[in-house]
């Protein structure tokens, strides 16, 4: 086999850096940083690939054998689905597929700050309009495996992204008028990203993350600006995308691209996370919030919260907690959460919050668990006023209610 070779960048305050070259022969790969970036004192990576020289190589194939930090700029579920279709389409076998090929083709699309050279292949998009109802159809049957209409279209605007579900890149206005978002920013416009239904979700699975959303925001959770879209089948929902300040991109890194932890299994407690955030921010206001957003997820029954719903952004040369996102009413891995708190997975209460709190120093940790502990008590009004599914609404109702009373601050 011949050594193929992927040049890497850093966009990093809107000044494209070269960080050095990944390198696959005979099923492993090779990265090395360039000596100029390791001048740098930027770590885009500092657990599992900090700033050192020499070829290093990931013995962990957790990632296929890439380093965390590359495999973020990789799609899963969906984009990968969409990526792995194109690339047979074009006469590659799915066991020929290499990561460096899929490197090569999100090349300066993903999300993120890193970009990847030489592009494996330009897309051109019509320039029509983007009709939400027809790329939502057109996602369920690729789904399902009963079409392949606009699939080139939704590999484009949405082949880099993240999660299950289908997603799209775009840009909106003020007026909510939509455009595709894999080009240079449009005056009057902003980056977001709509999501679809999968073929396992209600009809109102956008609503509901919309109502989740809101709740969030009033729990004093530190969110993107989001938005409902209405369709004439559907209404979507869209969030403004963090990685992006106008077109100037931010570098952002998982949690499991950052320590290799496997998304897939329920493997991180909330200790740990607000241990890593001490650690990496060395900030207590970062801890407060992760913190903050342990104690959401838990009242608002939120148990997909793996490893990959959990970032940091590289701001200048120190890290800070991303923006909280795919915040929404899930069952996780056999019912439970799939980041325990402390210890505690299927019946997390109130209680393992104050020893996470007590744990950890947070300050007046009661005063943050009553507060988002409230705003999810509104459920009831905020889905009154977005307009659910009674179906929809019962389920999650009946798992909201049963959390214990607020708490009463004694002393």
């Amino acid at each position: 086999m011949k050594l193929k070779m992927l040049n890497v960048f850093l966009h990093h305050d809107g000044v494209k850096l070269s960080i050095g070259r990944l390198a696959y022969k005979e099923r492993v790969i090779y990265f090395e940083y360039d000596k100029s970036f390791l001048q740098s004192d930027i770590q885009i990576s500092p657990y599992k690939l900090p700033l050192k020289p020499g070829v290093h190589i990931c013995q962990e194939r957790l990632f296929d054998g890439l380093f965390g930090v590359f495999a973020d700029s990789l799609p899963d579920g969906w984009g990968r689905l969409l990526l792995d279709r194109h690339l047979m389409s074009k006469g590659m076998s799915f066991n020929e597929i290499t990561p460096l090929d899929r490197l090569s083709y999100i090349g300066k699309y993903g999300v993120g700050a890193l970009s990847y050279e030489p592009i494996y292949e330009e897309l051109t998009l019509d320039e029509k309009s983007i009709v939400l109802d027809d790329l939502a159809s057109s996602s369920l049957q690729i789904l399902k495996g009963q079409s392949q209409d606009m699939l080139d279209t939704l590999l484009a605007i949405g082949g880099s992204s993240a999660g299950a579900r289908p997603k799209a890149m775009i840009q909106i206005n003020e007026n909510n008028e939509i455009i595709h978002g894999v080009q240079t920013l449009q005056e009057g416009y902003e980056h977001y990203i709509v999501k679809f239904p999968s073929a396992t979700d209600t009809q109102d699975i956008g609503k509901l993350e919309y109502i989740y959303s809101l709740m969030a925001r009033d729990a004093k959770i530190q969110m993107p600006q989001t938005k409902l879209l209405i369709g004439k089948t559907n209404s979507y929902f869209a969030v403004k995308r963090f990685d992006r300040v106008k077109d100037k991109r931010v570098h952002i890194h998982s949690v499991a691209g950052l320590v290799h932890s496997d998304f897939r299994t329920p493997v991180l407690d909330y200790d740990d996370l607000l241990t890593l955030t001490l650690h990496i921010t060395k900030d207590v206001a970062e801890v407060a919030k992760m913190f903050r957003l342990a104690c959401f997820n838990l009242f608002a029954h939120n148990r997909d919260d793996h490893a990959k719903n959990f970032s940091f952004l590289l701001d200048g040369k120190n890290w800070k907690l991303s923006p909280a996102y795919d915040l929404t009413f899930s069952f996780g891995p056999g019912g439970e959460h799939s980041t325990t708190y402390m210890g505690e997975g299927k019946n997390p209460t109130i209680k393992q919050l104050q020893l996470l709190a007590k744990k950890h120093s947070i300050k007046e940790s009661d005063a943050i668990i009553n507060e988002v502990r409230s705003s999810v008590n509104n459920f009831q009004s905020y889905a009154k006023h977005v307009g659910i599914l009674k179906n929809s609404y019962e389920k999650v109702y009946a798992q909201l209610e049963v959390q214990t009373d607020i708490i009463v601050d004694e002393s």
